[in-house]
C-alpha cells in the first residue's frame, strides 16, 4: 500500500497546484489541471522515469472514470426541461451544426492534407467533432453560467453535438450486435422509470446521515455505465441522459447536488483531468507540430465557421454567439474516447494518437481561455453568481439541529 499512499499524495500534490495555478491565473481549475497533468509527465519523466506518474495503474483509471461520469451527470442535472422545452431547437441546431461540421472538416484534412488512411481520417472527424461537455460544465459553474438559461442552453447544444460523435462512432467502426439492442432496450425502461422512481424513493428513505441518496445515484451511473461498457458504448453517454431525466427532480435538490460537487471536485476530478493532460507526448508535437496545429485548427475554424451562423440566427449577441462557439470548440471526454478507441483497435498508430490527444486536449484549453478572457458575458451573471466557499455559507447561515436540516436548506 505504500506505492498506492505515495502516488494518492503526489497526485492530490499536483490537484491542489493546480487550484492555486487556477486562483492566480483566473482560469478554470480544469485547464489548469490538463497543462499541469501535461507538465508533471514530462518533467517527472525526464527527471525519474515515465511511469512514475501511475496514470494506467487501476485505481487511478477507476478514480478519473468515475469523475468524468459523476460530472457527465452532473452537467446534466443542470439542464432545466423548462428551458429545453423553450430552446430545443437552438440546442438542436448548434449540436447538430458543431457536429457535421467538424466531422467532415477534420476527416478531410486528416486524409488529404495530412495523408492518413480512410479509416485513420474518420477517427480524427469523430475525435475532434466533440464538445466537452466536462470542461464546459466546469467552466460555467465557476463562473455562475450555469444557473442562466443561455448557459443551460449552450450544455444542451453540448449533448446534442456529443450524441452525434457518439452515434458516429458506434456506426461507422462498432458492430450492431443484440448487445446493442439490450442496451437501448434496458436504457429506454430505466430512464422511463427513474423520474417516478427516484423521488418517491428519497422522500421515504432519504435525508439521512447515510447518504442513501448518493449511494442509489451511484449505483444507477455505474449499472448504467457497465452496461454501456458492455455494449461497446461510453459509459459518460447513460450519465448524461440520467442527469437528463432526473433534471427536474435531483436536480432541483441544491444541497443533494451540492454534496455530489464537494466530492467529485474535491477528489474525482482532478485525477480525471491531471490524468488527461499526461497523455500528451510533448517529443512528439516537437517532433511534427504542424500535424498538431493542423489539427486544432480544424477543428476551431469548422465549429466557428458551423456554430457562430447559429447563434446569429437565434439572435445572440456578438459577445454571447462568439462565447457559445468558442466552448463548443472545446473537446475532451468523447474526443480522448475516441482517440483511444483508434488505438486500442489498430485503426490509429501511436503517433497519430500522440496528434489526436494534443489537439483534443489544446482544444479544451485554448478557447476557453480565449473566451474567458475576451468575450465572457458579463452581463449576464448579475444574478448569477459563482459558488460560494462553503465556510461562508455555514458562517452565514442559522445553526439547526433538526434531523436532515442543515445550513444550506435555510
Amino acid at each position: 500500500m505504500t506505492e498506492t499512499w505515495f502516488l494518492a499524495t503526489l497526485w492530490l500534490g499536483l490537484a491542489l497546484a493546480a487550484t492555486m495555478l487556477s486562483i492566480w491565473l483566473r482560469i478554470a481549475t480544469a485547464l489548469s489541471e490538463i497543462v499541469v497533468g501535461t507538465v508533471a509527465q514530462l518533467v517527472i519523466g525526464a527527471l525519474i522515469s515515465s511511469t512514475i506518474l501511475g496514470a494506467h495503474e487501476p485505481w487511478i483509471k477507476f478514480l478519473a472514470g468515475t469523475g468524468a461520469i459523476v460530472l457527465t451527470f452532473l452537467a446534466g442535472a443542470e439542464l432545466d426541461p423548462e428551458v429545453f422545452k423553450r430552446k430545443w431547437k437552438e440546442a438542436t441546431a448548434l449540436g447538430i451544426a458543431g457536429f457535421v461540421a467538424p466531422f467532415l472538416g477534420c476527416a478531410a484534412v486528416a486524409y488529404y492534407w495530412l495523408g492518413w488512411d480512410s479509416r485513420a481520417s474518420w477517427i480524427a472527424g469523430v475525435a475532434l467533432s466533440t464538445t466537452s461537455v466536462a470542461v464546459v460544465y466546469a467552466v460555467m459553474l465557476e463562473t455562475g453560467l450555469n444557473q442562466t438559461t443561455f448557459g443551460k442552453t449552450v450544455l444542451a447544444g453540448c449533448f446534442i453535438n456529443d450524441l452525434g460523435t457518439v452515434l458516429a462512432l458506434g456506426l461507422i467502426f462498432a458492430p450492431f450486435t443484440h448487445k446493442t439492442l439490450i442496451f437501448v432496450g434496458t436504457s429506454v425502461v430505466i430512464f422511463v422509470l427513474l423520474p417516478y422512481l427516484t423521488p418517491r424513493f428519497f422522500k421515504k428513505y432519504g435525508n439521512r446521515p447515510s447518504e442513501l441518496e448518493t449511494k442509489f445515484l451511484l449505483l444507477c451511473l455505474f449499472g448504467m455505465g457497465a452496461l454501456a461498457s458492455w455494449a461497446d458504448s461510453e459509459a459518460v453517454l447513460p450519465a448524461y441522459l440520467i442527469g437528463m431525466v432526473l433534471a427536474g427532480t435531483v436536480g432541483k435538490d441544491h444541497v443533494l447536488i451540492r454534496r455530489l460537487r464537494t466530492v467529485t471536485f474535491g477528489l474525482l476530478t482532478p485525477f480525471y483531468f491531471i490524468r488527461a493532460g499526461s497523455f500528451v507526448s510533448v517529443p512528439a508535437l516537437i517532433a511534427g507540430p504542424t500535424i498538431f496545429l493542423a489539427l486544432l485548427l480544424a477543428k476551431m475554424a469548422t465549429k466557428m465557421v458551423a456554430v457562430y451562423p447559429v447563434t446569429k440566427f437565434y439572435k445572440s449577441p456578438g459577445k454571447e454567439g462568439m462565447y457559445t462557439t468558442l466552448l463548443m470548440s472545446t473537446g475532451l471526454t468523447f474526443g480522448s474516447i475516441s482517440a483511444l478507441f483508434g488505438l486500442s483497435h489498430n485503426i490509429i498508430d501511436t503517433s497519430q494518437y500522440s496528434f489526436l490527444i494534443a489537439a483534443v486536449v489544446a482544444s479544451a484549453v485554448v478557447p476557453t481561455l480565449i473566451a474567458n478572457a475576451f468575450f465572457l458575458p458579463r452581463h449576464l451573471l448579475r444574478g448569477a453568481a459563482p459558488q460560494k466557499p462553503a465556510w461562508r455559507q455555514i458562517k452565514a447561515a442559522p445553526i439547526s439541529l433538526e434531523k436532515g436540516d442543515t445550513a444550506h436548506d435555510r
